[in-house]
């Protein structure tokens, strides 16, 4: 007998959707393949239908109420708990974005950096987006006039093709840091990177049906995302150019606010503006009388 080992075979992943805080199998029950950039097997990736797009709005708007309704300051912590635990797992992020994007390690170990600084950064704002997108209003009266920013609700969000990390945090992060619930659609090629993050959601503070997170096809999950009537604004960001019209009047139907996808997919390294914290909030003006 040989004293030699015979050489280990992997345990492939097999990602599930992350819906409601918990990681369930589609209903559908399929799964397809993500390969590297070198076309090479990576993992299996849950491939969600139309009755998962329908949970996860189900869960999101479940847990509007108490994200929305938590202090500006409390979502700040809980945010940047998130950032902590992207920051013990960078090394696994590093791994997936070099692998998916076909990037070296020195790039792709700057991608996850700038990723956490980003996530950062939107912490930051949670507890002063009142102050800088709302007013106190001069009134020729008796009458103090205050607006004050509120969160739309949920919002769907078609989350870049390209930038399986950088791009899909910068496109989540901002979302939920202004109150509203997210369900996410992740990029169909590089999904890894989500499901990760996923997993950080799942063990930091942030509450169930806050962040809900679906791969699968873009295409076939779009337009349910887009016409559901308990969907209050979409961000086009990542969907297939020719997808964009359909969609568009879809959300319109249901009187949706709509991030509108650009040209090309942007340069995420670039630093980010106040116009996503901008799109998927509400003005609220309150009058109050002076007492004579």
């Amino acid at each position: 007998m040989s004293g030699t080992a015979a050489p280990r075979l992997s345990v492939n992943k097999t990602y599930k959707l992350y819906i409601g805080g918990a990681f369930p199998r589609s209903e559908s029950g399929r799964v397809y393949e993500v390969a590297d950039s070198k076309g090479a097997f990576l993992a299996n990736a849950a491939h969600a239908s139309r009755k998962d797009v329908r949970d996860a709005v189900v869960a999101a708007r479940k847990g509007f109420a108490g994200w929305s309704g938590a202090t500006a300051y409390n979502r700040g912590q809980v945010l940047y708990r998130v950032a902590e635990m992207l920051e013990g797992r960078r090394e696994q992020f590093v791994a997936e974005v070099m692998a998916q994007e076909g990037l070296p390690i020195k790039r792709a170990t700057a991608l996850v950096e700038q990723t956490i600084d980003r996530w950062v950064w939107y912490a930051g704002w949670t507890d002063k987006i009142a102050t800088v997108l709302g007013a106190s209003n001069p009134v020729a009266g008796p009458y103090f006039s205050f607006t004050v920013p509120e969160p739309s609700g949920v919002i769907g969000i078609l989350a870049p093709q390209e930038s399986s990390l950088l791009g899909l945090v910068s496109v989540l992060a901002p979302v939920i840091a202004t109150g509203n619930t997210a369900v996410l659609v992740s990029s169909r090629a590089r999904p890894l990177s989500a499901m990760t993050l996923a997993e950080v959601l799942a063990t930091s503070d942030l509450p169930a049906g806050v962040v809900n997170i679906l791969t699968g096809s873009p295409v076939e999950l779009a337009p349910w995302l887009a016409s559901h009537a308990d969907v209050n604004g979409l961000d086009l960001t990542g969907a297939p150019e020719i997808l964009q019209p359909e969609l568009e009047r879809a959300a319109a139907s249901t009187v949706k606010r709509v991030l509108h996808a650009p040209g090309t997919e942007p340069d995420w390294t670039q630093r980010p503006e106040l116009r996503r914290l901008r799109t998927f909030i509400e003005h609220k003006t309150v009058w109050h009388p002076v007492g004579v």
